[in-house]
């Protein structure tokens, strides 16, 4: 059985829209990377694989599951020890074999193990890794063409509701995004039963993060500097960024940094899929823009685990958990200009858009204006939509829809 994921050892959630892209990738002669910020819930992903397989009749004894963070596989975290081992435990049966390699970077070239096992055996190959540079060096040209990667995210509010209802069938929407809201989507935080110690191990994660993704790799000394510049990407989530605005804010603290060093430490939060980047479109002009670019957590939850529940950061909140899931549903995400206005996501997916605006609350006709009015200021005919947190019936202005966000995050419509 499927380990378990939840609060207070509730059943598994299944990943199944992970599951439903895996499928037709099955037995395909592609390497399937599974790619997401550490401890989003691939180890648990492949275990769920381990089962469809066993229910596609896969036989056991033809599924190699290796995890490279346990101690029990340190052995084999050498490309040559690792082709070895496989190469002799594929020997001991017959047929197509399948192998679920877990957090792969770990092996050093990697890249060499799993290209000589994909030509001198029979198999299918499934990895993760917590990287997004994991197929960005000079050996990962062996896998060129040959490779499909599938980018995992914490838990979806669909997926939050789905281990909840488990144990409480009758509770509200409203109610379980407020508690999505305040905790996120990290599976591990949702194992807690208590706020507060969900807090200190989402700080925990993104701390380790921070040291094994980014310090280590980037060989970076200054780490209170590095933190002091997630901070503010924290602190500024829906609020377009430049690298001036960072430097006079690490000033105030007597600190500094220059532009080129702000952006190579992004960069780095990139890689280690902390951060996500969202540029720039001009939407009359139809061009990309090269600054004002924003940028989105991983998780909202790593918000309050270092800067605490703050009323006045739920907007911003809204726009990171909005930017995710669109993310997941296989949108290209950007944000938007037309004129002088400001469009929060401009989302593009096999030849379709969505303009999005998205507002905390429609409170008076002032706000009602202020977010329709970019919308209104397009000129072609793809969905324009306002998300918000009034609830009530999906209204119509002029074309443009308003939907309440929870309800949005729940329709697979979309």
């Amino acid at each position: 059985m499927t380990d378990t994921i939840g609060l207070g050892g509730r059943a598994a959630v299944a990943r199944q829209r992970y599951l439903d892209q895996l499928t037709p990738w099955l037995d395909a002669p592609v390497v399937k990377v599974l790619r997401g910020v550490r401890r989003c819930g691939k180890s648990v992903l492949l275990r769920q694989l381990e089962d469809a397989l066993l229910g596609r009749g896969v036989p056991r004894d033809r599924i190699l599951l290796i995890n490279f963070e346990s101690l029990a596989n340190a052995a084999l975290c050498d490309h040559r020890a690792l082709y070895e081992h496989v190469i002799r435990w594929a020997a001991l049966g017959t047929g197509r074999v399948h192998l679920l390699l877990d957090e792969v970077q770990l092996v050093d070239q990697w890249e060499r193990a799993v290209n000589s096992l994909r030509i001198d055996l029979d198999c299918d190959i499934v990895v993760t890794g917590s990287n997004a540079w994991l197929l960005s060096t000079e050996l990962a040209t062996l896998l060129t063409g040959r490779y499909v990667e599938i980018d995992v995210y914490p838990f979806a509010f669909d997926e939050y509701c789905d281990l909840v209802r488990a144990t409480e069938p009758a509770a509200k929407v409203a109610d379980l995004f407020r508690r999505y809201l305040d905790i996120g989507g990290m599976p591990g935080a949702h194992e807690l039963n208590d706020q507060a110690a969900a807090m200190t191990y989402l700080r925990d994660v993104s701390s380790g993060i921070l040291l094994k993704d980014v310090v280590a790799r980037k060989k970076l000394r200054d780490v209170d500097l590095l933190e002091r510049l997630l901070a503010f990407v924290m602190d500024n989530l829906g609020r377009t960024f430049s690298a001036r605005r960072v430097s006079d804010f690490l000033k105030s603290q007597r600190r500094s940094l220059g532009s080129e060093t702000v952006y190579n430490y992004l960069h780095a939060l990139t890689e280690a899929c902390l951060v996500h980047k969202a540029e720039r479109l001009d939407v009359l002009g139809r061009r990309l823009m090269e600054t004002q670019e924003k940028y989105y957590l991983a998780d909202h939850g790593f918000v309050h685990s270092w800067l605490g529940h703050r009323p006045d950061e739920t907007p911003g909140i809204l726009e990171n958990i909005t930017y995710l899931e669109l993310r997941r549903r296989g949108y290209e995400v950007r944000i938007g200009k037309a004129d002088e206005r400001e469009i929060d996501f401009v989302a593009d997916r096999a030849g379709t858009r969505l303009y999005l605006q998205v507002c905390y609350l429609l409170a008076d006709p002032s706000t009602v204006d202020r977010e329709f009015a970019p919308l209104q200021a397009i000129a072609d005919n793809h969905r324009k939509v306002v998300l918000s947190l009034d609830e009530g019936p999906r209204s119509d202005r002029f074309g443009m829809e308003r939907w309440y966000l929870p309800e949005f995050l729940l329709n697979h419509g979309w």
